[in-house]
Formats: structure tokens, sequence, C-alpha cells
């Protein structure tokens, strides 16, 4: 199975100017290329069979007639081929010429779609030799001695997706082609052109195909001429473009001296799911005529062997790389300081009460506090953290809490919860030695109403610290660690918790913070609600229990932000953890784990099964603040009947 993949690519041949022969020999070639690889549509320049700079050659004759004869030569060359091939070329129509896409396939002509907006401005010239779309109104024109379909509204239908076409200054218009082409149902859209290069113009351009393919919710593959061209007064760097919904999947390398090609896969299943949730893309529909087209219907596509996916997946789709990590933790420290001080001083709160407990989330938690506090010119003192030993707590945690709150400057309150719950086991008739859910649960229960007693006697309340990823698999006690007055963790996930826990060791705190900080983040996760080992050591370690958290954040992103079916969650998994490499990444640094598919579908289905088990957790969450675009709030971006049944997700995994 493919799972909604197109694999498309876009192809900067070797170029001469006006020597049409020799052009359609290297179109050729990486057609042959991009066939072997399984491509189903590839993508060349503007005017790539003759050029785009042939300036005032466009008038003659003998230019225009070996441009035909060249794609006669195409049609012939691909008679047995399956895959779909866009080239450019002027194409005569009665006494206007017109700079065209044309579309190819097993040896016949889809489609021609002609250019809309002419640049006429600075360097460009394009009136002088060329009529735009606008300028006929044919459907159907004459070429290669074929009647084909003609104009600027044709969508192409594959097996897999709808296209459409734009070349380039389409794009630049403050209407695009495209925008229109995507209302109509195009979920790729193809550009061939020839944008020269000047200083600072590259990231406008890369800029400009970002915005439009997330406008569109498209995928946009973008082949610009290179090398080759005439340089007379201009300079084209030759750009291989693929976009996904404003991100950037494939690239060229710009001033190359050879042919180039990149070839990835554009997920229609996502897009077509972003365009089912978006309203105001179906408003825009309904605005939108869309009877003006013409609808092309291709041939099969069927590659000689199996789909294989080339495109990277991130491990970490809730983590972002290199330098945009750090933007991301300032501003989503910003984001939960900002909400919190609204809460502290709407209730007019005296003071807020956090739990300590030494691990990720409560750090969290109390940095927020601490950097909200700062933020209102407040003393950090009206921060309340409490740690609350229990029967599981380690040295190692208990001293890392303890530790943190003195160096943060906090007013720290220290009450342990052994002697109230040995008192309650004995009211509820439960053998201490009994390690079972009521002897955990007990606990987390004892921390909740003491948290919360505390906030009352300080007129104050309690900052939740639970997150996104532990809503999602239910890991929380229901009305204990799952119940706070206000939760600033509820929509990072666990894998985001660490990094922003590490961005402030790196960047805010003292050196003594910065150590105990380092020494959480390297702590094992738990809820230490089960004593020590012999060794003292933390022997109740969530991931062994419930599953990786890289693998579960991992699956809870494709799920809900995607709503991807497990099937295809596991195909992704497979490649982000079994398939691509797992060293560091060199430019964050970020360690990703190795597991094999037994594995990924063994907390998959996990995943599955708890997430649809836990939701009455979810129906009754605190208040807190969306921080991502993953929210599981009932109130924003999760509504689900607690009693859904999980069989038909259980059952997807399961015919793997």
């Amino acid at each position: 199975m493919n799972y909604g993949f197109v694999k498309v690519a876009s192809a900067i041949p070797s170029l001469k100017v006006a020597d049409c022969s020799y052009n359609i020999q290297q179109i050729e070639s990486l057609i042959v290329q991009a066939e072997g690889k399984g491509v189903e549509i590839i993508c060349f320049p503007e005017l790539s069979i003759c050029g785009y700079t042939c300036q005032d050659l466009f008038g003659q004759q003998l230019l225009l007639e070996k441009c035909e004869e060249s794609l006669f030569k195409l049609l012939d060359f691909t008679r047995s081929l399956q895959i779909i091939t866009i080239v450019g070329m002027p194409v005569m129509i009665g006494a206007l010429l017109m700079n065209c896409a044309v579309v190819v396939q097993g040896g016949r002509i889809l489609g021609v779609v002609p250019k809309t907006y002419l640049p006429n401005y600075k360097e460009f010239y394009e009136k002088r030799w060329f009529a735009p779309s606008t300028a006929v109104n044919d459907t159907q024109i004459h070429l290669c001695a074929q009647m084909v379909a003609f104009g600027r509204n044709l969508l192409f239908h594959t097996q897999k997706t709808c296209f459409g076409i734009e070349i380039c200054e389409d794009l630049w218009a403050p209407v695009p082609p495209s925008s229109e082409l995507a209302m109509k149902g195009a979920e790729i859209i193809f550009n061939l052109s020839a944008s020269n290069e000047l200083i600072s113009k590259h990231q406008y351009l890369l800029s400009l195909i970002s915005q439009q393919s997330a406008r569109c919710m498209a995928g946009y593959v973008y082949s610009s001429c290179g090398f080759g061209e005439s340089t007379q007064d201009l300079v084209f760097a030759g750009n291989a473009l693929i976009y996904e919904n404003g991100t950037l999947i494939a690239q060229s390398k710009r001033f190359c001296l050879e042919e180039q090609m990149v070839i990835s896969e554009i997920d229609t299943e996502r897009l077509l799911t972003e365009r089912r949730h978006n309203t105001t893309f179906s408003d825009n529909i309904r605005l939108t005529d869309t009877t003006n087209r013409m609808d092309i219907q291709c041939q099969t596509v069927n590659p000689a062997y199996d789909f294989e996916l080339t495109r990277w997946v991130n491990p970490h789709p809730f983590v972002p790389r290199g330098k945009a990590l750090d933007e991301r933790c300032e501003e989503i420290f910003a984001i939960q300081t900002s909400s919190l001080a609204k809460r502290i001083v709407h209730t007019g709160a005296r003071s807020i009460v956090v739990g300590i407990s030494g691990g990720l989330d409560s750090t969290l938690a109390l940095l927020v506090c601490v950097k909200t506090m700062d933020m209102l010119k407040r003393p950090r003192k009206e921060v309340i953290g409490i740690t609350m030993p229990g029967f599981g707590t380690t040295d190692r945690t208990y001293n890392n809490a303890m530790s943190l709150m003195e160096s943060l400057g906090i007013c720290i309150k220290e009450i342990s919860i052994k002697e109230s719950c040995i008192r309650h086991f004995i009211d509820i008739n439960h053998d201490i030695n009994v390690h079972d859910v009521t002897y955990e649960n007990a606990q987390a229960r004892e921390r909740t109403q003491v948290l919360m007693d505390v906030a009352n006697q300080c007129n104050g309340f309690v900052v939740g610290t639970g997150d996104l990823s532990e809503l999602a698999l239910g890991w929380c006690t229901y009305n204990a660690d799952h119940m706070s007055n206000y939760g600033v963790n509820a929509s990072i996930p666990k894998t985001l918790v660490k990094y922003l826990v590490k961005w402030v060791a790196q960047n805010s705190v003292d050196p003594e913070s910065k150590n105990t900080l380092i020494d959480i983040i390297d702590t094992p996760i738990s809820p230490e609600l089960i004593p020590a080992n012999e060794k003292g050591e933390i022997q109740q370690k969530t991931e062994d229990l419930v599953g990786p958290y890289e693998l579960h954040d991992f699956f809870l992103y494709h799920f809900l932000r995607l709503g991807f079916r497990p099937a295809k969650i596991l195909y992704l998994a497979q490649q982000a953890f079994t398939k691509q490499p797992h060293p560091a990444d060199p430019e964050d640094g970020m360690p990703v784990g190795s597991y094999d598919d037994e594995t990924i579908q063994k907390w998959l289905h996990t995943f599955c099964r708890r997430f649809f088990t836990q939701q009455f957790k979810r129906s009754c969450l605190p208040d807190g603040p969306k921080v991502g675009s993953v929210s599981l709030s009932p109130r924003g971006d999760w509504r689900m009947p607690s009693d859904a049944s999980s069989s038909d997700w259980l059952s997807d995994l399961g015919t793997m």
C-alpha cells in the first residue's frame, strides 16, 4: 500500500538555448530515470523544450516547428511509459503564440495549459512574444496531429490524486490560478518556471511557494530553469522544489552545472484531511465558481516495483529542529506564563500551589510558575512548592525536588503522605503489602487532597503538572493528578517537556538550578508509587509499563493532528524508527530510539486501546492553555464519546 503518497519529481535538464533536439534528449533521459524510480508525475521548467531565453527567436517559424517536432519525438518516446510528463514550450494558436505547459502520457497529449500572467516589467518582456490565456476562448486546440484540451482551468485526475498547473509569474499574482485550481479540487500544483536569480530573491521565492502551498493546503512542485540558459543579462540558478502544505520536503542544489532531479512523495491523504478539518477552506469552495473547469482522466500509473517512501519522516513531530527549537521553547513559555498570569490576576490569588516530585512535568510547571511571578513582579515566595514523599519516593527525586525549590527561591513545604495513606488503608481494609492499583491511586489522591487544602489555606489555587501524552494514554489517576485548578502543561507532549526543561537549564537559571535540571532530565520517568528496589533506585518506570513516550507522541500526532488510520501510522513509524538512521541529528543533537516492527506494533496497539478507554478522564479536564496544534481539551480540539468503540482501529492494526 502507498497510503495516499504520490511520488513526484521536479527536474532541471541540461539545456542549450534554441537547440530543441538536444533539449528533448536530455528531457527523455530524465524521464527514464524517473520512471525507473517509480515517479508518477515529473515536471520540467518553463519553455524547457527550447529554452526560456530565446527572446526574438520565438518569432522564428523554424524554432516553433522544431519545438513541435521535438514534442512529436517525446510522444513517441513515452508511448510505452506510464509516467505523466509536464514540459514547457511555445504553442501556436492561429495568429497567437502562447507560453504553455504540455502534459504527456503514454504517447498522448492529455492537455495544454497556457500561462495567464505574462511579466512585462524590468528584465521581463514576455508580452513582446506571447499572448495570455485570456486571449483564447477555445477549449480545444490542434497540436501534434491531436485535438487536445486547452485552458488554464484543466484538472488532471490520476487514480490517486488530482493536479493542476500554473506557470512562473502566475504564482506571483495577487490571486494565483493555483488558488482557484485548489478550490476546484487540485491537491497538487505543478509550476513550470524560469525565475532569474537576484540578491535576496531566492528567500522571497521560498516564502511565496511555502505560503501558497499552505494557503491552498496542497502539494506544490516547482521546477525552474538553470545552467544552460543564456547569461546575456540574467542568471538562472535552477530550483527544483517540492512543498507540502507549507513545508519544504525536497530541494535541489542552486547554481549547479549538471542536470538535477529531486524526487519525493506528497501525502494527499494528509492534504485532504487538512481541507476537511478547515471550515474556511470549504467556505471558499462555496464562493468559487467550480463549474468553469475541464476534467481530464489520466491513465493508471503502476510502478513496476513495490512503493518505497523516500521522504524523511520526523520521529519527533512535536519537536522542531535546530534553531527553531530555541524559538519554540521561548514561545511556549510565553504562552504558558501569559495564561497563568491572567488566571492569577483574574482570581486575585495570593499564591499558587504546585506539587514537586523531582520529575519532568512538575519541574516544568514549577519553572512556569516562577517565571510568571517574575513577570507579574511578585515575590517567588508566593509560589508554594510542596514535596510529598510516599512509599516509592527515592533519594534522587526527593533531593532534586528540594534542591530546585531552594535554588529558585520559592516557599517550600514538605508533607509526607505515608502516615495518612497507612491510616486510609486501615479504614478501607486494604493490605499495605498488596501493591495494586488501590495502593497506587490512594497515594495519588492523597497528594491532590494535600495540594487542594493548602491552596485553600493560602488563598491560592493548584497548578496542574500533567502533560498531553499522559492525558492521551490516561496515565493519570482520576480525581488525583488528573485534577487541578489550572493545568499549564495540558497540551505539551512529553517529548517536548524534556526539551523545554533543557532549554531553561541552558538559558535562564543559575548554575545550581542548571545542575539539578540536567539530573532531572536524566531521571527515569516514574510516578514513584511502588517502593524502590534494594539499591534505592526507581523500580516503577512508566515507559516499561505503557511504552516509550517518543513512540506514543508520534502516534498521537498522526492520529489526532492528521486523522491517520493505525495501519498508516504503523507504516510511518517504521520509516521513522526502523529504516532511518538513528544517531542524534547533528543539527539539534536529539537522540532517536530504534525499535523493531513488532515493538512498534505492540505499543501502537496499547496506544489505540488506552486512547479510547481513557476518554472519560479527558471529558472533564480542568482549564489550561492550548499551546500547539494538538490539544485534548473537550472545550477545544477533541470531543469524543467516552464509550466509543476502538474495535475497528485495533482491527486495522491487527490485519497488518
